[in-house]
């Protein structure tokens, strides 16, 4: 049987652990976008400390692939030199911030790349309806990277290439 002074104790380490946990999914960065790597990693500076940034739950495809380099330029010229806010719970294994990025005008930047046909939903990753949507919106449109029928998704791209340099 729990007496009421337990039942304190643990409603009150449920909640420091639900604050807790909050606190950790909602952390945010605000800076000025001095670097774009590729389609969907730039680099922001934030109180004099440059920080790189993976957009979450879409991916671009790589440099070397068809439409890698259209998506690193369309993505620079939507934030390169502006400020954006970062929300973010995570480090990827590379130590880069995996983010939404906000735009000035209020836009999601993963968002708009993909509804303009530079990026994959990366379904692995992604949780949010939206990103699904808005590919299959550039994709009944073919616009971007779905003007190809045989577009190959970075993830696999990248699984081919390092099964190519494999030694056997």
């Amino acid at each position: 049987m729990i007496k009421n002074w337990q039942l304190g104790t643990i409603t009150t380490v449920a909640v420091l652990a639900l604050t807790t946990a909050s606190n950790a999914a909602a952390a945010e960065l605000k800076g000025r976008v001095i670097g774009v790597n590729d389609g969907d990693t730039i680099t922001v500076l934030s109180n004099n400390h440059q920080e790189r940034i993976r957009l979450a739950e879409i991916d671009c495809p790589e440099m070397k692939q068809p439409f890698g380099n259209q998506a690193k330029k369309h993505c620079a010229r939507l934030c390169f030199n502006k400020a954006v806010t970062v929300s973010y719970s995570r480090r990827d294994r590379f130590k880069r911030i995996v983010g939404q990025v906000k735009l000035p005008n209020g836009h999601s930047l993963n968002h708009e790349l993909v509804r303009v046909g530079m990026a994959w939903c990366f379904t692995k990753y992604c949780k949010d309806p939206l990103v699904s949507e808005l590919e299959q919106q550039a994709r009944n449109k073919r616009l971007g990277l779905w003007q190809d029928k045989n577009s190959i998704p970075p993830w696999q791209w990248r699984a081919q290439a390092a099964q190519a340099k494999a030694p056997f």
